[in-house]
């Protein structure tokens, strides 16, 4: 899909701008959220003639490279960390028991969360906030869908396994979408 004309490209920043937008303030720090968006799309119109058909796991993976760019420049080792953000569609909300519950599965939740190795955390996160397909996933990654679905399988074993070991939560409640 090269585009070649600027509404061209208006068209494909309307269309993935709040996607890109929720994608990043979940992972970089506040301050950093607009240059990483506006870097992504500076790169995507200076790119724009090789976009492929659906950009938006393009503009994810750019965005990505991106923050760990970022990250590299602050610290020797990059390390990503997703910032929990309640949400209404958050899967401590599947829980039906009164609200004093819910309080203490989202605090198990995100304790388990933050136990994860970084990888783990994009892993999920691109799986459940992002509800990308395997395939779209693996391109953020740089993997193969089979790569992607074995980190994501691993992942929720960890995930399932801090929340079985240290909570009453089910473990499948962070698993669900």
């Amino acid at each position: 899909m090269p585009i070649h004309t600027e509404a061209q490209f208006t068209e494909v920043y309307r269309a993935h701008y709040e996607d890109l937008l929720r994608f990043v303030r979940r992972r970089a720090h506040p301050m950093n959220v607009d240059d990483i968006v506006g870097e992504t799309f500076l790169a995507a119109w200076r790119r724009r003639s090789e976009l492929p058909e659906d950009p938006r796991p393009w503009l994810f993976r750019t965005a990505r490279n991106a923050m760990l760019n970022a990250q590299r420049g602050m610290r020797r080792r990059s390390a990503l960390v997703v910032h929990i953000q309640q949400s209404s569609d958050s899967a401590a909300e599947r829980v039906t028991s009164d609200v004093s519950d819910q309080v203490d599965s989202r605090l198990e939740l995100g304790a388990a969360w933050q136990e994860l190795a970084p990888g783990d955390q994009e892993v999920l996160a691109l799986h459940v906030w992002e509800e990308l397909s395997a395939r779209d996933a693996a391109k953020v990654l740089g993997c193969t869908r089979a790569a992607y679905a074995m980190r994501l399988t691993r992942a929720k074993r960890r995930l399932a396994a801090r929340l079985t070991a240290g909570t009453a939560v089910s473990p499948a409640l962070a698993l669900t979408r």
